[in-house]
């Protein structure tokens, strides 16, 4: 193997780590803003639990941040809570370096 080869191989396993990491992050995210919006909707126990997982699996299906976002929107106006694209975005991303840190820590 030629050092060519050795770091191409290098680079491919740092890009497959570096997606892991991104797919748990954003699994682990959607999970904490799930939880973020159920307690807004109040919702508790069992239920918010449940909320959370179906946006960790609406992002999965879906594979779109928008779809996660829209739908908290739609879920949030339902119940007459107002809170901005803005709002909802800063948690996001927020949440997202939260979920990296912890992933990185090994939580």
């Amino acid at each position: 193997m030629t050092t060519f080869d050795k770091r191409e191989d290098a680079f491919e396993q740092q890009f497959a780590h570096d997606e892991e990491l991104r797919f748990k992050a954003t699994a682990r995210r959607n999970k904490l803003i799930g939880l973020w919006a159920a307690e807004k909707l109040g919702l508790g126990g069992a239920e918010a639990e449940s909320y959370a997982r179906s946006l960790v699996m609406s992002e999965i299906e879906n594979v779109g941040t928008h779809d996660v976002v829209g739908k908290i929107r739609k879920d949030l106006a339902a119940k007459g809570v107002v809170q901005s694209d803005h709002q909802i975005g800063r948690v996001l991303t927020e949440l997202m370096e939260k979920a990296i840190a912890d992933i990185k820590a090994g939580k």
